[in-house]
């Protein structure tokens, strides 16, 4: 938290206490003394012409920020204003009170209007808008403006959502758990029920409002049928009372099996007059309880879930059975089009996964209801570090979509590494489909404006949980940030979203602003290029966690996430010519970039076209080589960052300071595990060496395996890649503790030894190093990584200062505990010095 005092002669320097991120972006932080001059003829009282819940949390939310940022007091009122003032409004509240307003143009729903006016007879700032929500989405954009020291005393200016839904989904079970969360348990539910205290659930919503998301599904679409019970709807009204004064609707991911797996129908055939009128009755309960439930998210037909197909129905007969019960209260049906079979088989070549939303839901082009909006994820795989844009995009001229894009980082490093994803989504949201003569960028498709839609948007899958700073880092915060910017505006740049965020995060300090935008901006691409460059996907463990490396365990599975490396080459062929034809999804003018080798980019060469190693790339590297250069370039920026954050040692909190570099310290050894892992693996498989001796040479690198071991067996790694030399070392159960030593035979000198070892989640190891009998470390092997074995997403390392002279014994002792054996897998040392 920051304190701010305001003393005789005006506001002096605050004093910095540590913050723990709870604020994230609304930390209202004291402005220094000339900062605040600024504003001094800013008008200290806040005047509300109506008296809603959303109105009020407006004008409490504008109080609560100029305080703290100016040190004044600042007074509230309702009606009009006995003094200058800043009044809030709608347009209609306005009129109603005798006060002419003339908006430079129609001011759109959601959209609202700064501007200064003469009410009453007193100069004062106008935040005018058509709806309440409109108002304080004024509101949080005036406290933004201020925030990050934006003139606001001569604004006049109207700012509109470019699309008509922004909701956020939230992938909650009941039981408390989340799929694919990263950070802690949620903040809706735990043991089966509705929290009993949503303090958390207001606060997310008063973030998602500051951002203009207007509505949230709180539960997993792997849906729970029993959300739709009485008794839990029930529950749910209290989670929908949180929101509402944030103007933010409550909705529900929901199985379409429910009417027969709540045991009421012996079917829920989308067709069957009685399936229709139990939806009816239970859309009829909902809204009596929750006015302004905002609607439903099916996922159905996909991974095991129960859909349509069960009765030889389409998605547009489930979703349009559901989408009239909501008709009458203006609630919205999201069906998503991730629909795929995930048996496919994998021999044969024409199968393909990424054709499966197109060719199911391009033939019911017009068949759904209006109040129907398919939800199509940004690309045809799943969330991959790069793919291309989902051709169903364009493929629905007349029916309303969204674009789904995953703020929580599931196959983007799982909010462990930085991944800024702002770049990737603004070139999926810019791209164009030409599907007309005058050009069809995508963002203009799901806002309903390439087609002349009724409605669209876009839902981001967040995620957040009960840890103190929402998606488990301070930085992952800026993917939050951003996908409200550009669900409201993508017109926005990258780096203008990450400047706005970074401001309000860490405060204006230049060095601040400079370092973490440049380390955002890059990112994306920096773990693309350790990861999965050249659009093979990202090279993770799919059967699994989705977050270490596992090359292999995309092939030979009928899970279609294949790039079909063997020992000629890699990558898709999804060519009209040869391949699985996918390419045919596009239009004529898509097809031509992508179709050929000529034309195709780089970065999605593999997703396209399987080609030899050896096949040499517009960069006039060859393909094996991009790929061991990648991954070293991109271990070595990680490094970068750790540097590059240290700079701003004193100029942010200690607290969130010390959290980053210990997570970008993480990442850096985490890309190093990443680089071995896929070089070695392609090295193997390919033969083909690396032009610069660096893959599989490691001089400063002892394996474990080979070191003295007392206690310590060797074991093999599954798989192999996943341990250096496809190996390691752990205590044997019957151990309490083992010793891995070796004599030091370097010169004398200061060193860095780092120790790679392995951190599982179902043991909690101790480790001790000793440097001639002392103890020169010790650490608790206690982090929450995905793995309950050692391998890639367990893998490590501890990095210990050390002097050293000829003849020095290092020893390293670990002490199992439970389901972890005190693994470890190699030690590097490094000399960085005489002494």
């Amino acid at each position: 938290m920051i304190v701010g005092l305001l003393l005789c002669g005006g506001l002096q320097p605050s004093v910095v206490h540590a913050e723990n991120g709870a604020e994230a972006w609304l930390r209202y932080a004291p402005l220094d003394a000339q900062s605040a001059q600024k504003y001094r003829e800013l008008p200290a009282a806040v005047i509300a012409l109506g008296d809603s819940i959303i109105l009020r949390s407006g004008q409490q939310e504008l109080m609560l920020g100029l305080k703290s940022m100016l040190g004044r007091s600042v007074t509230g009122g309702r009606g009009l204003p006995p003094q200058a003032a800043i009044v809030l409004g709608t347009v209609q509240e306005f009129t109603a009170s005798g006060i002419a307003l003339s908006p430079p143009g129609a001011i759109h729903e959601d959209g609202y209007w700064l501007t200064h006016r003469r009410v009453h007879g007193f100069d004062c700032l106008v935040i005018a808008a058509n709806t309440e929500r409109g108002v304080l989405y004024g509101v949080f954009g005036l406290l933004s403006k201020i925030a990050r020291h934006q003139d606001v005393m001569a604004v006049h200016e109207v700012e509109e959502p470019y699309a008509p839904l922004r909701w956020i989904d939230q992938w909650d079970n009941l039981d408390g758990r989340i799929e694919r969360g990263y950070a802690g348990p949620s903040i809706f539910f735990e043991g089966g029920r509705v929290r009993d205290d949503l303090t958390r659930a207001g606060e997310y919503a008063r973030l998602l409002a500051s951002v203009g998301i207007n509505g949230c599904a709180i539960n997993n679409v792997n849906a729970d049928p029993r959300v739709l019970e009485d008794g839990f709807i029930s529950q749910v009204v209290r989670v929908a009372d949180a929101f509402r004064p944030w103007g933010v609707r409550l909705s529900l991911a929901v199985d379409v099996s429910t009417p027969k797996a709540s045991g009421q129908l012996d079917t829920f055939d989308p067709i069957d007059p009685r399936v229709a009128e139990w939806w009816r009755g239970k859309v009829d309960e909902i809204y009596r309880k929750i006015p302004d439930f905002g609607g439903f998210v099916v996922k159905a037909d996909s991974e095991g879930r129960a859909g349509p197909a069960t009765y030889g129905r389409t998605p547009a007969d489930a979703a349009n059975v559901i989408a009239r019960a909501l008709r009458p209260h203006h609630g919205v049906l999201f069906y998503r089009a991730f629909v795929y079979d995930h048996h496919l088989d994998w021999h044969n070549l024409k199968n393909d996964r990424a054709k499966a939303a197109y060719d199911i839901f391009h033939v019911l082009d017009g068949k759904f209801e209006d109040n129907v909006v398919v939800q199509i994820k940004h690309g045809p795989i799943d969330f991959q570090v790069r793919e291309p844009v989902s051709p169903l995009l364009g493929g629905l001229e007349h029916t309303n979509e969204a674009i789904e894009l995953q703020i929580t980082q599931e196959y983007t490093g799982q909010q462990r590494h930085l991944c800024f994803l702002v770049p990737m989504w603004k070139e999926v949201l810019d791209f164009d489909l030409h599907t007309s003569r005058d050009g069809t960028p995508v963002k203009d498709v799901v806002a309903g404006r390439a087609f002349q839609r009724p409605t669209g948007g876009v839902v981001g899958v967040a995620n957040v949980g009960m840890d103190t700073n929402w998606l488990g880092s301070s930085l992952a915060l800026a993917n939050l940030y951003g996908f409200g910017r550009l669900a409201w505006d993508p017109g926005l740049g990258s780096q203008a979203i990450v400047d706005e965020w970074t401001r309000l995060t860490f405060g204006n300090d230049p060095l601040v602003v400079r370092t973490i935008t440049e380390m955002e901006l890059a990112s994306w691409r920096v773990y693309e290029s350790y990861t999965g460059p050249l659009g093979a996907g990202t090279l993770t463990d799919i059967l699994g966690s989705h977050y270490g490396p596992g090359p292999e365990s995309s092939e030979e599975n009928g899970w279609g996430q294949w790039h079909r490396a063997d020992h000629e080459g890699i990558g898709m062929d999804r060519t009209v010519a040869s391949g699985t034809r996918f390419v045919s999804q596009y239009s004529p003018t898509v097809q031509r970039q992508y179709e050929s080798l000529a034309n195709c980019p780089d970065e999605l060469l593999l997703f396209f076209h399987h080609v030899p190693y050896t096949y040499v790339l517009k960069s006039g590297k060859t393909v094996i080589q991009h790929i061991y250069d990648s991954h070293y370039d991109g271990g070595d920026q990680v490094g970068k960052f750790v540097s590059e954050w240290k700079s701003l040692q004193g100029h942010i909190d200690n607290e969130r300071y010390a959290e980053v570099l210990a997570q970008l310290q993480y990442q850096t050894g985490h890309a190093m595990v990443w680089r071995d892992a896929i070089n070695d693996w392609f090295y193997r498989i390919s033969r083909i060496a690396d032009q610069r001796s660096r893959v599989g040479n490691h001089p400063d690198r002892i394996e474990a395996e080979n070191m003295q071991l007392q206690g310590y067996v060797p074991f093999n790694a599954t798989p192999w890649e996943s341990a250096s030399g496809g190996k390691g070392v752990e205590c044997p159960v019957s151990a309490k503790s083992c010793t891995a030593m070796l004599q030091f035979g370097g010169a004398a000198g200061h060193y860095e030894l780092d120790v790679q070892y392995f951190d599982q989640n179902n043991g909690a190891s101790r480790f001790r190093v000793y440097l001639r009998d002392y103890v020169v470390d010790e650490w608790l092997a206690d982090d929450h990584l995905p793995a309950t074995k050692p391998n890639a997403d367990s893998s490590t390392r501890r990095l210990i200062n050390l002097k050293l002279r000829p003849g020095d014994e290092i020893r390293i002792e670990g002490i199992p505990d439970s389901g972890e054996r005190a693994p470890l897998d190699y030690i590097e040392l490094y000399a960085k010095g005489s002494p």
